[in-house]
């Protein structure tokens, strides 16, 4: 049995990352493992002649961003199951990747909403930047849920 003790979760609150929660809790409640539920605000850049490279977070923004994920863990995860709540403002792949490192994390749980074609190009894709540079297994759910999965 693989040791997946710290399961790390980012979320965007799209249907696809609460489908990641739902499978990291699936996976952490045998395991005793705990949960890190991570939401990444993302820098905005603002131009490449400006002496910031990106608007800075507002106070407000992480403590409307910890709520969310207060939501989200009381929604989705058992209070027997530990979690940890984390808001970080960086780039999203770079983060999340730092944190899995920093906490030690045995796997990635993560959603992925599936861009294909031009807007993918354009935006990138978090998941795929995750899976290629992780040291860790990373499991990518989409938000569309087979019903032999979800058994509740």
């Amino acid at each position: 049995m693989f040791a997946f003790k710290n399961i790390l979760c980012p979320v965007d609150y799209s249907d696809a990352s609460k489908s990641a929660v739902r499978y990291a809790v699936e996976l952490a409640e045998p395991l005793k493992a705990e949960i890190h539920l991570l939401s990444v605000i993302p820098h905005i850049p603002v131009g490449p002649d400006m002496s910031v490279p990106y608007i800075p977070t507002e106070p407000h923004e992480i403590e409307a961003a910890y709520e969310d994920l207060n939501k989200l863990k009381k929604e989705l995860i058992p209070d027997s199951i530990k979690t940890m709540l984390s808001v970080i403002s960086g780039d999203i792949s770079q983060t999340i990747l730092q944190v899995a490192e920093k906490d030690h994390s045995n796997i990635i749980v993560m959603g992925s909403n599936g861009r294909t074609g031009l807007s993918r190009l354009i935006l990138g894709s978090v998941s795929e930047a995750v899976v290629r540079k992780a040291n860790v297994p990373v499991l990518v759910t989409k938000s569309v849920e087979k019903e032999e999965l979800i058994d509740h």
